[in-house]
């Protein structure tokens, strides 16, 4: 008799769920179908979601994606088509402005020559630009009043714009020539002597030191042994029995060695 197979009473367990990949995970894929939609639709179809998932990513991507090309505005040249082409209005020419001739513009006051007048004619013009006027000798003050003083020399020159310069006179008294340049020295000092030699000091005479004069010393009276010295007696024995006896002082003989007393009489006894 056969006896079917019992089934076992242990059933297997089931299989493990597929592996996904690193291109299959939702946050990757959701991210290019909002990017790059033609990536996540191709992803999406890899990956292990359900199959209306994966259609209904693929509408919204697509809508995603083509949304841009459906607002968009129709090409420049059919929007010019469409378009009158409006009558270009001409536009007005500028009227240029007249330069203003030399005549009509404004000129500048010119310096005139003040050079030979006195200060009084050169004055307005002086004072009206804030001129100074200064004696054209150094060495000369302007008085108080000088307006019959003359005009030798003017800055800047005759026929020059006055704002260019500063007008500057420079004035000498009536009947003062002017000199060659301003600034110059009308009375020149007197020329200084030149100093006298010195004396040349004489050169006192030395004092001549005179040795001290001393008096010539005394001859020396003849002593008793200046006598004659070409009679010697050794001893008054001698003189005794020269028959000499006695000696004098002077005497041929005498001997101050003989005269034993001093008294002048050698061998007196």
């Amino acid at each position: 008799m056969y006896t079917p197979p019992q089934p076992c009473p242990y059933a297997p367990p089931p299989p493990p769920p597929p592996l996904r990949r690193w291109w299959q995970h939702p946050a990757l894929i959701i991210t290019l179908l909002v990017v790059f939609p033609p990536a996540g639709i191709a992803l999406a179809w890899t990956s292990l979601w359900k199959k209306s998932q994966k259609i209904l990513a693929t509408v919204l991507s697509g809508l995603w994606f083509l949304l841009p090309f459906l607002t968009a505005d129709p090409p420049e040249d059919d929007a010019k088509a469409e378009r009158p082409a409006a009558t270009a209005s001409p536009s007005p020419t500028p009227t240029p402005t007249p330069a203003p001739t030399p005549t009509e513009a404004e000129e500048p006051p010119v310096m005139p020559s003040l050079v030979g007048g006195d200060y009084t004619a050169a004055e307005r013009i002086v004072a009206d630009n804030l001129g100074r006027a200064y004696a054209a000798y150094k060495d000369v003050d302007l008085p108080a009043e000088y307006g019959t003083w003359l005009v030798c020399f003017q800055r800047p020159e005759a026929g020059a714009p006055v704002t260019s310069a500063v007008p500057v006179v420079y004035l000498t008294e009536p009947g003062v020539p002017c000199p060659k340049s301003p600034n110059a020295v009308l009375h020149k000092p007197a020329p200084t002597p030149p100093p006298a030699p010195k004396p040349t000091p004489t050169p006192k005479p030395r004092p001549v030191t005179q040795p001290p004069t001393t008096a010539p010393e005394p001859e020396p009276e003849p002593t008793q042994e200046a006598a004659d010295e070409s009679v010697y007696y050794a001893n008054c024995t001698a003189v005794r029995a020269a028959g000499a006896a006695p000696v004098h002082a002077g005497e041929p003989g005498y001997s101050r060695r003989l005269d034993r007393d001093g008294d002048g009489v050698a061998c007196e006894n």
